[in-house]
């Protein structure tokens, strides 16, 4: 089961990159809620089919996330954490996670800095942005996104990677297109002022290809590998 839906979720990004002529994204396994076995699993079906590319897995809860970490420490799977932080789980997550793709206000970027192992590489960064404005969505405005970047960039155990976004979840594709379109724009700024800017995470289960056709680097997908959350 695991094996075909894996199967099926890279054939779509293959399919989408080709058609949009853009390279394929790398895909990010939203494992929120799953046990670590199913974790495991999907990560074993992942490798036989896309050989040895590294597992990557997206976490919503910190504290969640710790007990998956560590059943499955020495697996050499990265772990992205990708829903709202708060400021007092900044600590564990700059212990446990490789990514925080949640980085939405400026006092967030200090406390990852201060907390991150010395003996751990540089946290990856990416800043969230709320590009449809959306009272009950997390992440900072579009003009915000510079100040922050700078706040990101001045601390040394950080390394700002780009931009994620949650669009709203419009019927509509084409007003869902036009909102990765302008993470797309605001990707491609970013790159002209710092260095090192090489992800956009944007795109889910439900529309990665519309993702992929405006420049996905990353795709973020639960439900269609995973099945819906029981």
């Amino acid at each position: 089961m695991l094996a075909n839906a894996m199967h099926e979720v890279l054939q779509r990004i293959d399919n989408a990159s080709h058609a949009a002529k853009r390279p394929p994204p790398r895909l990010l396994a939203v494992s929120k809620t799953r046990a670590s076995g199913e974790v495991a699993a999907l990560a074993a079906a992942w490798r036989a089919r896309a050989g040895a590319a590294a597992a990557a897995f997206g976490e919503n809860y910190v504290q969640e996330a710790a007990a998956k970490i560590e059943a499955l420490r020495g697996s050499g799977f990265e772990w992205h954490l990708i829903g709202h932080l708060q400021s007092n789980k900044a600590a564990d997550a700059a212990r446990l996670f490789d990514w925080v793709q949640t980085v939405d206000r400026p006092k967030l970027p200090p406390l990852l800095a201060r907390h991150r192992p010395d003996d751990r590489p540089r946290l990856n960064v990416l800043i969230q942005v709320n590009i449809d404005d959306e009272a009950s969505k997390h992440g900072c405005a579009p003009a915000e996104v510079e100040a922050l970047a700078a706040r990101i960039s001045g601390q040394p155990r950080l390394r700002l990677r780009g931009l994620m976004a949650i669009p709203a979840p419009d019927p509509d594709p084409a007003r869902r297109r036009a909102a990765f379109a302008a993470m797309r724009g605001l990707f491609d700024r970013l790159g002209l002022q710092h260095d090192g800017i090489d992800t956009l995470s944007i795109g889910m289960s439900d529309d990665l290809e519309l993702a992929i056709a405006e420049g996905a680097t990353m795709v973020r997908v639960g439900t269609a590998l995973f099945g819906p959350r029981q």
